[in-house]
């Protein structure tokens, strides 16, 4: 395979669309990541019912589509050839591309992966898709994949990874390494308006010395490796400065020795965590 290592930070979408009123603002925020050396979108058929897509193809409008990588995603229940290729197309017309870099199934659902494989397999075949992966699995899921005929082949796994979400540390990320799969993190800052994860004095601290905001070092902590991509949302310009801003800082040895006695790596083996 031809490997591409995804790292660094992208642009979420989960949410994006589905408001007019806050259209030319989301907009704008994408516009103004890719202007600042961002290539990497994710959105998913999901999202508001296609209406991610759509925005995302308002908003990649008069960009050079052969520096964009844009990332889409499928319903378990189209996980067949034919419904694969049904979705595919239909997000291809809201984003206003003929391709897609990457197509992920969302989650595991009961059709046969072989027959998720067969079809992706042939999408690639027909210049629709560059690659194809999965979202939401586990190293068991992942490991049965590779059991499957062309399941060596996936170019990436998609899970919620951020800073209180360390599960796919265990085992996941370094199983995902060491076979070649990329590993994108979802929520870095959960869902929602990221106040679910709690401010602990050390994140305080470790911001203050930073001058930056707690958000902006639970996003440095998911690009502190180099081995994944994260992928948050920004609804404005100004986060997604923000969003930006945290490429251009390393925390430090100390300072994640910190922030690891708030947020444990894990020591066990937990069920994988989703939203």
């Amino acid at each position: 395979m031809n490997f591409e290592k995804l790292t660094g930070l992208g642009i979420g979408s989960w949410g994006l669309g589905e408001d007019p009123k806050k259209k030319k603002d989301e907009i704008a925020a994408i516009r103004y990541g890719l202007d600042h050396g961002l290539s990497v979108i994710d959105t998913a058929e999901m999202y508001g019912d296609g209406q991610s897509e759509e925005l995302i193809g308002e908003a990649i409008k008069g960009y050079d589509r052969e520096k964009l990588f844009l990332i889409s995603k499928f319903y378990p229940y189209h996980a067949t050839p034919k419904l694969e290729r049904q979705s595919l197309e239909a997000s291809l017309k809201r984003l206003g591309t003929d391709h897609l870099d990457l197509y992920l199934l969302h989650w595991r659902g009961s059709h046969r992966l072989s027959d998720t494989i067969r079809g992706l397999q042939a999408l690639q075949k027909d210049g629709l898709i560059r690659y194809w992966g999965v979202s939401n699995f586990d190293t068991a899921d992942m490991q049965e994949l590779f059991t499957v005929p062309g399941g060596e082949e996936c170019f990436a796994n998609e899970d919620l990874y951020n800073i209180s979400e360390r599960g796919t540390e265990f085992d996941l990320q370094a199983w995902q390494e060491e076979h070649g799969v990329n590993f994108i993190g979802y929520s870095p800052f959960n869902s929602g308006k990221g106040n679910t994860i709690r401010i602990t004095r050390n994140l305080k601290i470790v911001a203050r010395d930073h001058g930056v905001t707690p958000h902006q070092i639970m996003l440095a902590w998911t690009m502190r490796n180099g081995n994944v991509l994260t992928i948050p949302k920004a609804s404005s310009v100004e986060h997604m400065k923000e969003n930006i801003a945290t490429q251009k800082f390393k925390l430090t040895d100390d300072e994640l020795r910190l922030l690891n006695s708030d947020f444990p790596m894990p020591t066990e083996k937990t069920p994988l965590a989703v939203i």
